[in-house]
């Protein structure tokens, strides 16, 4: 069975839902994700519900996760519900969480209140270490998912942020994950934060391109994880083909750890 290929709303953030999912759909990914709450002080474009759904209908394209469920010291688990009812009527599988709150306490206590309330929807929660958030390695995040002890909470693993913080593949063993985000980069980890995170939010490379160990990361995951590309470049690339490019890289370097 081939492996399964979500496009992630980062590669192509500027695009409204609705027109995220038909460059999708138009470059032959399986799924697709979809931004419906801001970080980091960014404008979404409007969601347009019935948009999304109406090119939903004319794929067979599926709606895997829904960002971003960022949990702080501020956090109110129930402003989260009407997006996560958006989520469901969507047929989404899975919410990305980030542990922005520094108690470690208070943060366990909101994930696992986020996964009570996303279990209702029939949602799983997936938390993504970051290395300029709280909840930074995958030691980190571990901690949080023992603690909290929900069956539908699980980690996320970006590459990029994997292995510029400081992770090892041999951390992965026996944890749940349910996808794994995909994109390259620089081998040499940045030593400016404002660069790392730079770099993260809109100048990734394709996979092949850069030097981290996609092919190592891959080896620690079981066989058919679902990768959800997340390549946001700086260079000037109109959205649907950035999309199409993302995809056609991503399947060559599947293709070359067969051969």
């Amino acid at each position: 069975m081939s492996r399964q290929i979500a496009l992630a709303a980062l590669t192509c953030i500027e695009l409204a839902p609705h027109e995220l999912a038909a460059a999708a759909a138009e470059a032959g990914y399986d799924g697709v994700g979809l931004r419906l709450i801001p970080v980091a002080g960014q404008t979404l474009p409007a969601f347009d519900e019935r948009e999304v759904q109406a090119r939903l209908a004319d794929t067979e394209l599926a709606v895997m996760d829904v960002e971003i469920f960022r949990l702080d010291a501020d956090t109110r688990v129930a402003d989260f519900e009407a997006v996560m009812a958006a989520a469901a009527r969507l047929r989404a599988t899975d919410l990305l969480v980030h542990g922005a709150d520094p108690e470690e306490g208070r943060l366990i206590e909101s994930f696992g209140a986020l996964c009570d309330l996303a279990a209702r929807y029939g949602l799983a929660a997936n938390l993504e270490p970051m290395p300029w958030v709280s909840v930074s390695t995958v030691a980190k995040a571990r901690r949080v998912l023992d603690v909290a002890r929900r069956t539908n909470a699980a980690l996320l693993v970006d590459p990029i942020h994997f292995f510029r913080a400081d992770n090892r593949l041999h951390d992965l063993k026996g944890v749940a994950v349910r996808y794994l985000q995909f994109c390259d980069a620089p081998a040499t980890r940045p030593t400016d934060l404002q660069e790392m995170i730079r770099q993260a939010r809109t100048d990734r490379l394709l996979p092949g391109e850069g030097g981290l160990d996609l092919a190592g990361l891959l080896r620690a995951m079981p066989a058919d994880t679902l990768l959800s590309v997340e390549i946001p470049m700086a260079r000037r690339i109109e959205p649907f083909e950035r999309a199409r490019l993302a995809l056609s890289a991503t399947r060559q370097f599947l293709e070359t750890l067969r051969s």
